[in-house]
C-alpha cells in the first residue's frame, strides 16, 4: 500500500479511513510535576514535527488536558509495531525520555491499541 502524501488539510495517511493492515496505534500519557508544566510542554511540543517527519509515522497528535495543565496525551499510529519500537529509539525520543525524571510525575503510561473499523482490515 502506497502512503498518501500529506497536505495541510490531511495531516497524515490515517486521516483517511484506510490504514495499512499492519498499522500499530498507541495512546500514551504523561503528567508534569507541579511547577514543571511549561518546561514539559516545551520539550514535548518540540517532538511533534520530528516524529511526524519519521518515515513510518502515519499519525501523531499531542493533546493537553483543559482541566489539568501539564497532563499530556499522545495519539500515535505507525505503519507497524517495529516502526513504533524504532521510533522509541530515535535520538529525539531518547532525549525526551532522559528529561522525564526531572519534569514528569512518574513515567509515561502507554496503551497499545488495535484499530477497529479500518477499511484495510475489514474487507
Amino acid at each position: 500500500m502506497q502512503r498518501p502524501r500529506r497536505s495541510p488539510t490531511t495531516p497524515a495517511a490515517c486521516a483517511t479511513p484506510i490504514c495499512p493492515p499492519t498499522a500499530y496505534a498507541v495512546v500514551a500519557q504523561v503528567r508534569a510535576k507541579p511547577g514543571k508544566e511549561d518546561a514539559l510542554r516545551a520539550i514535548t511540543l518540540s517532538l511533534v514535527p520530528q516524529v511526524r517527519a519519521e518515515p513510518n509515522n502515519l499519525l501523531y497528535f499531542l493533546q493537553e488536558s483543559r482541566e489539568a495543565a501539564g497532563h499530556f496525551i499522545f495519539y500515535e499510529i505507525f505503519a507497524s509495531q517495529a516502526d513504533f519500537e524504532a521510533h522509541n529509539q530515535t535520538p529525539h525520543v531518547q532525549s525526551w525520555f532522559a528529561r522525564l525524571p526531572e519534569l514528569a510525575d512518574g513515567g509515561v503510561t502507554v496503551i497499545r491499541m488495535g484499530i477497529l473499523n479500518n477499511a484495510a482490515t475489514d474487507r
